[in-house]
């Protein structure tokens, strides 16, 4: 990583290396005053990876955002470039809105044609121990890549708020949890393979059961109601020849999301150092 600046209310630990000597990957921990986003706050962070570099950006826990003051928004705005044979890796732990909070976060990367990007980008449904559950009133998040020359590869954006009909939690009904993953480039191609190998079995074999257990009762009652699996999993490719591939996931409890994490990134403990979300 040849450099990076931040501004406002956050504080980036210095970079340092993980796992074996021969490893060339560093870790960047970022790391909010207070524990957490205030109403109102600006963040602002910008990263350049160097050519043939390897960075890591992660937390040492969930992102915490507060309740909204006179119905402000806190905003984080995240850029970085990655440079020739470069790697950026974005491994968050999630954010947790808590009850009338509004956030807006925005990630833009630009990349060259032999760049690799890996982005864990997930929200949980807020603090369930003081009964919160999608109580916030504005959770977005965008995700924009563009190739050199400013083409646009992959544009996102996530928007859930209270101004529909119907509520958040009202949507969302027993899900707590959604999550997107993407992988983008040569490095991470071998974990794209199989990541959505396993997805599509995954869901197969889910599919599966469900399909079982209601043939098994569809004759006997003509009221039965399908029961939501716990888990659900995406999985799609975009850009040019499929060149990336992007991971969308609902889910009832954090815990399993950080198992899928765990288990479809640990292949790669090579490049990085340590296996991400262990």
């Amino acid at each position: 990583m040849s450099r990076y600046c931040c501004m406002m209310l956050e504080e980036l630990r210095e970079p340092y290396k993980v796992g074996p000597s021969q490893t060339d990957a560093v870790w960047v921990y970022t790391l909010t005053y207070g524990g957490g986003v205030v109403s109102g706050d600006c963040i602002l962070c910008n990263f350049t990876i160097g050519d043939g570099c390897t960075t890591v950006l992660t937390t040492q826990a969930s992102t915490k955002v507060y309740k909204s003051v006179a119905s402000k928004c806190s905003e984080q705005v995240f850029e970085a470039k990655i440079g020739s044979d470069a790697l950026l890796v974005v491994i968050p732990d999630p954010v947790t809105c808590f009850s009338t909070a509004k956030y807006s976060q925005k990630q833009v990367f630009r990349m060259m044609s032999d760049s690799s990007l890996l982005i864990v980008d997930w929200i949980t449904s807020g603090r369930h121990e003081s009964g919160e559950k999608w109580d916030f009133e504005l959770y977005k998040s965008t995700n924009n890549i563009f190739l050199a020359g400013d083409e646009p590869l992959f544009l996102d954006t996530i928007l859930l708020d209270q101004t529909s009909i119907t509520s958040i939690a009202e949507r969302m009904q027993d899900y707590q949890v959604i999550a997107m993953v993407i992988l983008l480039g040569p490095k991470l191609k071998h974990v794209q393979n199989q990541v959505k190998e396993n997805v599509q079995k995954m869901m197969s074999e889910q599919l599966h059961i469900s399909s079982s257990s209601f043939g098994g009762y569809k004759k006997a009652r003509t009221d039965l109601c399908f029961t939501p699996p716990s888990f659900v999993a995406s999985c799609s490719a975009f850009g040019p020849q499929g060149a990336g591939v992007v991971v969308r996931i609902a889910a009832m409890t954090t815990e399993s999301v950080y198992r899928f994490l765990q288990h479809q990134l640990v292949s790669l403990e090579p490049l990085l150092g340590v296996s991400p979300y262990h």
